[in-house]
């Protein structure tokens, strides 16, 4: 059930917001972390958190619905971490006060991040206090699905193996109302659950238990995964040379 389940859903929520023209621009969503009408909205749901304004290094996904997120985040004065597309080129750091505040809006595009952010290692990134996620579906009990390829969880994983996220770091996402289920979904050993979801009409305080992976499970990642992505190609060999 899990795995075809999983798809389902995910192609359940694609069509619909095509349907409904709830989707935005880059469309067709079929594959994508959709972006929908109401993001803005969503995201200014979030930046009103506690969570949020506690915050000091904030992590986002690069994906277009989450723009507006990290827009706020470098108008708010905070750092962003933002992990390029499919990790293929690491992370990026943004910090707001090395940017003209009319290029905060370019800054938060992928295009505009790879002008403006700064590349850096893992192990030099500031400890991170919120995460911002991305998804496709996800629960009322905090499960999320991405698009299927395994990126967040692995940029979550990444951090987890070098200390910048702990098991109490709060994990949050921004969606549209039709995304968000109240069936369970069936959680892979690398999936973790998110705390809240900021829609545009609701905040949802995600309710059971949360989960978190204890890092990278190499065990789950073929020797492709490994060599498209040059960070955890590092640490590979460097866990080879340790364990030799």
């Amino acid at each position: 059930m899990g795995k075809s389940f999983r798809e389902e859903l995910r192609n359940r929520v694609w069509r619909l917001m095509e349907e409904k023209n709830i989707a935005k621009f880059p469309r067709p969503v079929f594959g994508r972390i959709p972006n929908f009408v109401g993001a803005e909205e969503a995201a200014q749901k979030l930046v009103q958190s506690d969570l949020f304004r506690k915050a000091k290094v904030v992590k986002v996904n690069p994906d277009a619905p989450q723009k507006p997120v990290r827009e706020a985040v470098l108008k708010s004065n905070k750092i962003l971490v933002m992990p390029t597309p499919r990790i293929s080129k690491g992370f990026l750091l943004l910090d707001p006060r090395k940017i003209s505040p009319n290029l905060y809006s370019y800054a938060a595009t992928i295009q505009g991040a790879f002008k403006y952010g700064l590349p850096i290692e893992p192990d030099e990134i500031p400890e991170i206090d919120l995460v911002v996620a991305g998804s496709v579906v996800v629960s009322i009990y905090g499960e999320r699905l991405g698009k299927g390829e395994g990126y967040s969880e692995l940029e979550y994983s990444i951090l987890k193996e070098f200390n910048k996220i702990s098991d109490n770091t709060p994990i949050t996402t921004t969606v549209h109302d039709i995304q968000v289920i109240d069936e369970h979904i069936h959680l892979e050993p690398w999936d973790f659950t998110v705390d809240y979801i900021y829609t545009p009409t609701r905040v949802i305080k995600c309710i059971g238990e949360r989960k978190r992976p204890i890092g990278i499970l190499w065990q789950y990642l073929t020797k492709e995964k490994i060599e498209s992505i040059p960070i955890l190609r590092k640490m590979h060999q460097r866990k080879h040379i340790n364990n030799s």
